[in-house]
């Protein structure tokens, strides 16, 4: 009985597209929620920490005062919390796999120089926050005295 289903088993096969595909020759297709490796857009990142608080293999390291986000790929176990809970959207989850490597190293991105032009813009920005803070202050004060004097 058992050589009647072997014959058929491989009588089937014979005939059938093959279940595999040439790899390197035919690129594999990716779904929208395939895990590969994380990505940092560090123009968007504003370094506040909580990915690397929520990443739970402890692969982030956020260190604010030098500007860098370093990822070790390999201690990643691609779960996605980083990137639910970064409150700026720029880290994504890329398709494809991460690279074989012959050693472990991790993937340092450093925030870039701002150019002239978005210094001036951010100092213009600060001095107008200051500006609404003290108003805010002010309007406080005056509302306190106010309610003080009835």
């Amino acid at each position: 009985m058992g050589s009647f289903h072997l014959t058929k088993m491989s009588l089937r096969n014979l005939f059938k597209k093959p279940a595999t595909k040439m790899y390197p020759v035919i690129a594999p297709t990716f779904t929208p929620m395939t895990k590969g490796h994380v990505v940092n857009d560090i123009e968007v990142c504003i370094l506040c920490g909580i990915c690397e608080k929520k990443c739970p293999s402890l692969a982030i390291t956020v260190d604010k005062p030098a500007e860098t986000w370093i990822i070790d790929p390999f201690a990643c176990i691609q779960c996605y919390s980083c990137i639910r809970t970064c409150p700026k959207d720029c880290l994504t989850m890329l398709p494809q796999y991460t690279g074989a490597s012959t050693e472990k190293c991790s993937r340092s991105i450093t925030k870039p120089e701002l150019s002239p032009e978005d210094k001036a813009a951010q100092e213009i920005a600060a001095r107008e926050k200051e500006a609404r803070i003290a108003a805010a202050k002010a309007a406080k004060a005056a509302k306190d005295e106010l309610a003080n004097k009835e």
